[in-house]
């Protein structure tokens, strides 16, 4: 589950243009959010009408970046969808001026704005070693 969440996020980044870095820091931000698992919300009952791996209780944080739909993020349908999740996230990246140049923690937290900001810096690694590990299996062309 959680590998085909991360190939998802990678393949979503692969395909709105996001270099590596861009990749490491979606994977670390969803590793700290739901543990890569899709999440649904038990605070927002729709959510779990859609293919989910467990509940959160998080206001209306559904997915695996937990987006809130009152937020902005989306509906619920579509970031219940990891490749859409992903490219929300990515598009909110995009938009941070000099997110390639900063701590991945802080580039997650501009676009997250979360209550831990600094959670992110300790899934760097693992974010680092996925990511890499599954470009290199080609995940992109699938």
């Amino acid at each position: 589950m959680q590998t085909e969440n991360a190939a998802a996020i990678i393949r979503a980044g692969a395909k709105n243009g996001v270099p590596e870095r861009g990749m490491i820091i979606a994977v670390a931000t969803a590793m700290q959010e739901s543990t890569l698992l899709n999440r649904a919300s038990e605070v927002l009952p729709e959510s779990k009408q859609y293919p989910h791996q467990g509940t959160g209780w998080d206001h209306d944080s559904v997915g695996l970046f937990q987006q809130r739909t009152s937020t902005g993020w989306g509906p619920v349908a579509s970031l219940m969808q990891p490749e859409y999740a992903a490219t929300k996230f990515y598009q909110g990246l995009l938009q941070v001026p000099g997110w390639d140049q900063m701590p991945l923690t802080y580039a997650a937290q501009a676009v997250q704005v979360s209550a831990y900001p600094e959670a992110y810096a300790k899934h760097e690694g693992a974010a680092t070693a996925i990511v890499r590990a599954l470009l290199q299996q080609g995940v992109t062309n699938g």
